[in-house]
């Protein structure tokens, strides 16, 4: 009889590890599986399993394909099951080709006479997934709000920051879900950030692999009316709940996508967009619309000097100016009072009104 051995955490079982267990089997007449217990787990990793040892051992067990589980308990980095494997003796130890400890399962398979075989690649059968990212997914939130950004846009792209100056945003509703998506897709309002948040990817990486910055899940994440430095990573200066400015924003819907990765390399003046945080944050600080609105206004005039057209000016509006870098998508627009805000709208149909959003603590 011909003993094949693999190993690993098989912390949430997924169509990858099935197909990982067929190839397997495959190679011999007797598969068994070790999975790292709780105690290795916390050892090497500090988290728990998902699902308690005895639980996974049945669910393995149930598997056709499946001969015999073992639950490794030695604490040696990549060899928790050394000591089974010891006494087993398995004729192959089959593992995949992203291996980490390759160098010493050799050494344990040499101790044997096992053959340590590397299975090659296959097309997998299903969507690849890892357990990371399902966890992640039943963790990750079923709706979350969308943003606005009044000042500081850009600084939050690394290449750009500048000690000292800050990103101004807001978290708004409507909500969005994966299923219910209220507002244009690629509108500059932060949707790339959201829907990674809802898909439960890492929202941050995602951003910042497109080449743009962090503000976008940072504010989702976080909610409230923020204020965040200028930097490598998002660090909150100051929050609030954004109250002063219920009744008061209105996005407007400029009819063409915008595309803040297509953008990121436009020439703009920097120094400007460093003084309309620094405006805008006081006006934060302070809970004064009339502030917050010449910190935008202030962005705004660098938007169109980059390039992107004017929007129309609309009675009763105190600043207006893009959501996002990317020359098209919705543009923001504030009103001193909530009954401007209502007169605009009654005049313009075009007018979405937007509320902050801030979660409340449980």
């Amino acid at each position: 009889m011909k003993k094949i051995f693999v190993s690993g955490c098989y912390d949430i079982l997924h169509a990858g590890h099935i197909q990982f267990f067929q190839e397997a089997r495959a190679l011999g007449d007797y598969l068994i599986v070790s999975f790292a217990s709780e105690d290795v787990l916390w050892h090497h990793k500090q988290r728990k399993p998902s699902i308690p040892d005895e639980h996974k051992k049945v669910l393995i067990e149930s598997l056709r394909m499946v001969d015999e589980v073992i639950i490794g308990t030695g604490m040696k980095k990549g060899l928790d099951f050394e000591e089974e494997f010891l006494a087993i003796k398995p004729d192959v130890l089959a593992v995949t080709e992203d291996d980490l400890y390759a160098d010493v399962k050799k050494d344990l398979c040499a101790q044997v006479g096992a053959e340590y075989l590397v299975l090659p690649k296959t097309p997998p059968k299903f969507t690849p997934v890892s357990t990371t990212v399902l966890v992640n997914r039943i963790k990750a939130p079923t709706e979350v709000p969308l943003r606005v950004d009044f000042a500081g846009g850009w600084l939050d792209v690394p290449k750009y920051s500048r000690p000292g100056a800050y990103i101004v945003n807001c978290a708004v509703t409507p909500m969005v879900s994966l299923r219910d998506w209220k507002y244009e897709k690629k509108s500059g309002m932060g949707g790339s950030g959201a829907w990674a948040i809802l898909e439960g990817r890492n929202p941050l990486q995602a951003e910042l692999d497109l080449g743009v910055g962090w503000q976008d899940p940072a504010v989702i994440s976080e909610t409230g009316l923020c204020v965040w430095r200028s930097g490598m990573r998002p660090i909150l200066d100051a929050k609030c709940t954004g109250d002063f400015l219920e009744g008061r924003m209105a996005i407007y819907y400029t009819g063409y996508e915008h595309d803040t990765p297509g953008n990121v390399g436009n020439e703009r003046d920097y120094d400007r967009i460093a003084q309309s945080s620094l405006i805008a944050r006081t006006g934060v600080l302070e809970s004064n619309i009339q502030t917050l609105a010449a910190g935008v206004s202030l962005y705004y005039s660098v938007q169109l000097e980059e390039g992107m057209k004017p929007l129309p000016a609309i009675a009763g509006s105190i600043a207006r100016k893009y959501c996002g870098g990317g020359h098209g998508g919705y543009a923001l627009y504030l009103f001193p009072t909530a009954e401007a805000r209502e007169a605009a709208m009654q005049a313009h149909k075009e007018l979405s009104p937007i509320e902050p959003f801030c979660r409340k603590l449980s």
